[in-house]
């Protein structure tokens, strides 16, 4: 997808060899979580709930797109749990940093040659439909949500818009990497948005040049930040 060139969000190689200065994921739903939302504040001049959504925004985009892509280009999805992820935050210019646990299981079906061959980190499921599963899983059930519960506990912020950020972080994921025909890319993120229960936060409409593009049911906020913002796709009009 980046043609080689290192991403400052993404840890090289996704693997955190030397685990000094990043904790795990399943930290941020504790007094964590406030290191995070103070970043975003300072980074955006924001407001808390604005902070709050952006952060979760910039988050759950870099999170779910290592198995976006896993799913999209070889139906291996790593299972990025929340302790199996990891985070780290001193790093100039960026919000955050993520990598992977070494060990991090990869979810595969029964002909992936990591299950022929026996692969310590491969976890065999049956078919797609449980492939699926193991997506909605790591990415929601035990990450997400649990952070999504944290921080109601600190912001007034609704699910709704928030699970809209990251519909479209998962459309943009395909949209932005596919070497596939438009059906095929909606196909794929009907199917992955299907899993997490969210296929109805976004539309797919055909781009200005080919193509196609995402257009927001819910809003992100970052038309309140000091210099407003209206992101690509939104649902507020200029």
């Amino acid at each position: 997808m980046f043609r080689g060139v290192p991403v400052a969000t993404l840890a090289p190689g996704l693997i955190v060899a030397d685990r000094a200065g990043w904790i795990p994921a399943a930290e941020l739903t504790g007094p964590r979580l406030g290191t995070l939302l103070e970043s975003a504040g300072r980074q955006w001049r924001a407001q808390p709930h604005a902070a709050a959504a952006l952060a979760w925004k910039t988050y759950t985009y870099w999170l779910a797109l290592p198995a976006v892509l896993g799913w999209a280009s070889a139906r291996r999805v790593p299972l990025i749990t929340a302790d199996n992820v990891l985070v780290q935050f001193d790093n100039p210019g960026v919000l955050l940093k993520l990598g992977l646990r070494p060990g991090t299981p990869v979810a595969v079906l029964p002909d992936d040659p990591l299950a022929l061959g026996g692969h310590p980190d491969a976890v065999v499921v049956g078919d797609e439909a449980a492939l699926l599963g193991e997506f909605r899983r790591a990415v929601l059930d035990q990450h997400l949500t649990p952070l999504l519960d944290a921080l109601h506990t600190r912001v007034r912020l609704g699910s709704r818009p928030l699970l809209g950020s990251l519909a479209s972080g998962i459309a943009y994921g395909i949209l932005r990497s596919a070497d596939t025909t438009p059906g095929r890319s909606a196909e794929s993120i009907g199917l992955l948005l299907g899993a997490l229960g969210i296929d109805d936060l976004i539309d797919l409409v055909p781009a200005p040049h080919g193509g196609l593009d995402v257009q927001r049911k819910t809003c992100c906020l970052a038309f309140t930040l000091p210099t407003p913002k209206l992101c690509p796709g939104c649902c507020i009009k200029p």
